[in-house]
């Protein structure tokens, strides 16, 4: 099995012995190893490609990987040309070439001082990190954090101080992407993590006491060890520092001693006192690439330092010489390049550019120009944006974004234009904070610039979705899709802009419906010469059009557009961008219209989205495809879809709602308590926090749901009659079947009438056997004579012919029920058998057991639904079974869940055992058998 451990502490406790211990002694495992460098934090992939470079340096190893994920790798790293990397898929990529190395030996990675890995590394890590099975993998990461951690005694524990901090736009490197283990939802943040302490009281002493030549007085001592808190690197440093008066007690102690953050300005002191070539080599190894001892002394060569320079530095014991020329502690690389000399730092990066290759590494000199200069240099500004390209083009968008803010501060042109770049960098990277924070710095300058203000709105109203707060976001969109629309320079991002748009409208809710429709009717963006419209074909712009419709005109025009939309998508007509908003407008859209072709056409959204890897459209997709299935009654794969899409949210950094994505499903399958619960956490995290009425409406619909399985109409009827007056897209079609029987159950018969009236205008427009088969049930449920039992007939019919077999079930339900209070029971048997095998069958417990009284009360003894076991399959292994039965191999079903071939093995294996199974024949066969 593999494992992933955190080991946190302060500057100077010991991590990195530990690491090297387990190093040393880990004699039967092949160990690769690196750390981050305060110097490279900004540098893309940097401490990955150190730490992957022996496993790289195997043809076979690399060349093993899937075609994808290899290109993904060289493109991430720079190896070969090619179109931007997924990130995902490069973690994937490193899971498996960790794996494959695993399989022959297994393998250990230590990866010291990630405050200072750069991001992509430490978020590619911390992916493998999550994922980590049966491979044979153990991973080490080591961090430092200015807290104590959990008190003594309390052991390895669930990692939350961690890694945090965004990318800084400062020239200083010590405030790039550091992130002290702070509790801020970091990359590492869950792992299970060991805080690492001071030494115990008499290790402390004893620590001391080796490291004093002369007389050490007990009191001094106990003082230092308590001072320190028994830090190893603050005892061993403090008994160099102090003179032999000083330890023997004969005079005073300096106040205060350097511990902690005051070590690093002990090591300043130290250096201050080193000839002025010893420093200027000093600072020329903490700028310069651990890793490249040559362009060290090239760099040293251009500076004039010459080579005896280090002496000195070995003799002070802040340098070891025993492979490479490397700094005793990361904390004295910071005090050298922190301390230094202003004019010096910029002399010594001046020398690094000037020696570092412009074809190979020029993201390297780029930084390093840009380091050396003060003022304005719109020469090197350039050089830094085509540096960003560079880096953009391998994936390293937290890397493209530093380039690009820090080229803004060295530009007289293109000032704006460059950190509204930036900001799009943060956007793709999911930082709407960092994205918020340079956007300000850009939106002063883009009074003469239309366009650029234009994608500066579409990037506030980006932040605004990914922070969940909609308010604005609509009016933004619209004003960003007008201006470039009337620029005409990109009529697709104009169309999208207003697809965002109608998809935030419809998530808010809010009574401005009708004006954001007559605004999209009337944009540039769909009558570009103000003339007639374009007539567009896509999905998309069918989707964008028939909203529009239905906000601003009514219902009966929206129905054709919407349905044109649906067919549009199913022959998988939509741009990859598109695929994301697209498969969230699906639902809306096959609701409004009862159209039961949009289930067809979330499928073929979800298949594109895995084709090109897109996880957050994945992930909307499979959200969206969970409530479909539902319908459907497969109850097992809405589970999965949503699993998946919790699994993806993790992957891609996105929040994970708790239940709320799951209460239509929760109201379903008759779990009061949770479906309540997270109805509560809709109304309060979504709607009355980030003004999500769109999803209060779905709340309300899941809890009607629920309040209808139960028989109470009148608690149904309340929640109904809100969206019903409301009449939001989708929310009002799917609630007007449900308050006809709400409100007839519970006597409300002028509600019942009213929608009723609504379901009769729509539904016939509609047309489809769905729609029709809703209306002929609620008409039966209003119907009082001879008509009632061909209207319900009707309903089964019509409805039995659709695949939404909870309102089939349901509706069988409702007959038997009004058979059995006609007292033709053996007729109301049959109807109710059908209709309580339906519900027990998909696992709808709560109109299973609202049938099954109704049963027993026509003398018929149902058995009550009990809960299934599923055998004792985990939620991972449910899935992997799922899968492995539809004829997914090991190596599809690791692709798809982001683990490796061999977890899959060890967890179908598992499943085996506990089906007491030998085959995948097998097992499909008792998966079809529930």
């Amino acid at each position: 099995m593999s494992s992933a451990l955190v080991l946190v502490g302060e500057a100077g406790i010991g991590k990195t012995r530990l690491l090297d211990h387990l190093a040393r002694t880990s004699t039967d495992l092949r160990v690769v190893r690196t750390a981050g460098v305060e110097t490279e934090a900004r540098l893309g992939y940097a401490a990955l490609h150190r730490l992957l470079r022996p496993l790289l340096a195997d043809p076979d190893a690399f060349e093993a990987l899937p075609a994808p994920q290899h290109e993904a790798l060289a493109a991430a790293f720079g190896l070969r040309a090619g179109p931007t990397p997924d990130r995902y898929l490069v973690g994937l990529a490193v899971l498996t070439l960790l794996a494959g190395t695993a399989a022959a030996q297994p393998l250990l990675c230590l990866v010291d001082d990630v405050q200072w890995l750069d991001r992509e590394s430490a978020e590619v890590l911390a992916f493998v990190g999550r994922r980590l099975g049966a491979e044979g993998i153990g991973l080490v990461v080591a961090g430092r954090t200015e807290g104590s951690g959990p008190a003594a005694g309390e052991g390895p524990g669930s990692y939350s101080d961690s890694y945090s901090g965004s990318y800084s736009d400062s020239s200083d490197p010590s405030d790039s992407y550091l992130g002290s283990y702070s509790g801020s939802g970091g990359p590492f943040d869950g792992f299970t993590a060991l805080p690492v302490r001071g030494l115990a009281e008499t290790d402390a002493h004893a620590l001391l006491r080796h490291s004093v030549l002369g007389l050490l007085d007990p009191e001094v001592a106990t003082r230092i060890v308590a001072d320190t808190g028994g830090n190893p690197l603050a005892l061993t440093e403090i008994a160099d520092a102090l003179s032999p008066a000083h330890l023997a007690g004969a005079a005073p102690l300096h106040e205060p001693l350097p511990v902690g953050a005051r070590l690093e300005n002990h090591f300043r002191r130290l250096i201050q006192d080193l000839p002025e070539p010893t420093r200027a080599f000093l600072l020329l190894l903490s700028a310069a690439s651990p890793e490249d001892p040559v362009l060290l002394w090239r760099a040293a060569g251009e500076l004039g330092v010459p080579a005896a320079a280090a002496d000195e530095a070995l003799s002070a014991g802040l340098i070891t010489g025993d492979h490479l020329i490397e700094f005793r502690h990361p904390l004295i690389r910071s005090a050298v390049y922190r301390g230094a000399d202003a004019t010096l730092r910029r002399r010594v990066h001046r020398a690094l550019a000037a020696v570092t290759d412009p074809v190979q590494t020029p993201e390297r000199r780029a930084w390093h120009s840009a380091e050396a200069t003060i003022g304005l240099d719109d020469t090197v500004a350039g050089e830094l944006e085509t540096a960003s390209e560079r880096a953009r083009a391998r994936g390293g968008y937290a890397e493209q974004a530093a380039f690009l803010a820090r080229a803004a501060e060295l530009s007289v042109v293109n000032r704006a234009g460059r950190l509204v770049e930036a900001v799009q960098a943060h956007l793709v990277l999911g930082d709407p904070h960092s994205a918020r924070s340079v956007l300000e710095q850009a939106e002063p300058l883009l009074a003469d610039d239309p366009l650029l203000r234009a994608r500066a709105l579409y990037a506030r109203a980006k932040i605004g979705m990914l922070l969940a707060q909609l308010t604005g976001v609509p009016a933004l969109l619209m004003s960003a899709a007008d201006t470039v629309a009337v620029a005409g320079n990109d009529p697709g991002l104009a169309r999208r802009m207003l697809l965002e748009g109608l998809v935030a409208t419809l998530y808010s809710g809010h009574d401005r419906l009708r004006e954001f429709g007559e605004a999209v009717l009337d944009s540039p963006a769909l009558r570009p010469s103000g003339s007639a419209p374009l007539g567009p074909d896509s999905g998309a712009d069918l989707m964008l059009r028939g909203f529009a419709l239905r906000m601003a005109e009514g219902y009966p025009q929206c129905v054709p557009v919407l349905r044109a939309a649906i067919a549009a998508i199913c022959r998988g007509e939509e741009s990859d961008d598109q695929t994301m908003p697209v498969a969230e407008l699906t639902i809306y859209a096959g609701d409004e219209t009862w159209d039961d072709d949009a289930l067809r056409a979330v499928e073929v959204l979800e298949a594109r989205a895995r084709q090109t890897r897109a996880l957050g459209a994945l992930r909307a997709a499979l959200l969206v495809r969970s409530s479909w299935e539902l319908r459907a009654g497969r109850f097992s794969v809405a589970t999965m879809c949503l699993d998946e899409a919790e699994d993806l949210a993790v992957v891609t950094g996105q929040p994970t709602p708790g239940d709320a994505y799951r209460i239509e499903l929760l109201a379903y399958s008759g779990r009061e308590s949770e479906t309540r619960a997270a109805a509560r956490l809709v109304a309060e995290d979504w709607v009355e926090a980030n003004d999500h009425g769109g999803f209060g409406d779905w709340a309300r619909y899941s809890l009607t749901v629920l309040e209808l399985s139960l028989g109470r109409y009148a608690e149904a009827a309340a929640l109904a009659r809100v969206a019903f007056g409301t009449d939001n897209p989708g929310a009002a079609a799917r609630i007007l079947p449900d308050l006809v029987e709400a409100a007839a159950r519970s006597g409300d018969e002028l509600t019942a009438k009213d929608a009723l009236r609504r379901l009769e205008e729509r539904a016939t427009v509609a047309g489809t056997p769905w729609a029709l088969g809703l209306l002929a049930r609620c008409r039966a449920l209003m119907s009082d004579d001879d008509q009632t039992a061909s209207l319900f007939e009707e309903a089964v019919e019509l409805l039995d012919r659709t695949p939404i077999r909870t309102e089939s079930a349901r509706a069988h339900l409702l007959y038997g029920e009004w058979l059995r209070r006609r007292k033709r029971r053996a007729e109301a048997r049959a109807e109710l058998r059908t209709a309580y095998d339906m519900f027990e069958t998909m696992g709808a417990a709560g109109f299973a057991e609202r049938a099954r009284v109704e049963l027993l009360a026509t003398g018929e003894h149902a058995r009550k639904r009990t809960t299934r076991t599923g055998h004792g399959l985990t939620p991972q292994e449910r899935r992997i079974a799922e899968l492995a039965a539809a004829g997914s191999t090991n190596a599809e079903i690791a692709t798809r869940l982001f683990i490796t071939q061999s977890t899959i093995e060890y967890h179908l294996n598992k499943v085996f055992r506990k089906l007491d199974i030998t085959s995948r024949r097998q097992l499909r066969t008792m998966l079809a058998e529930g």
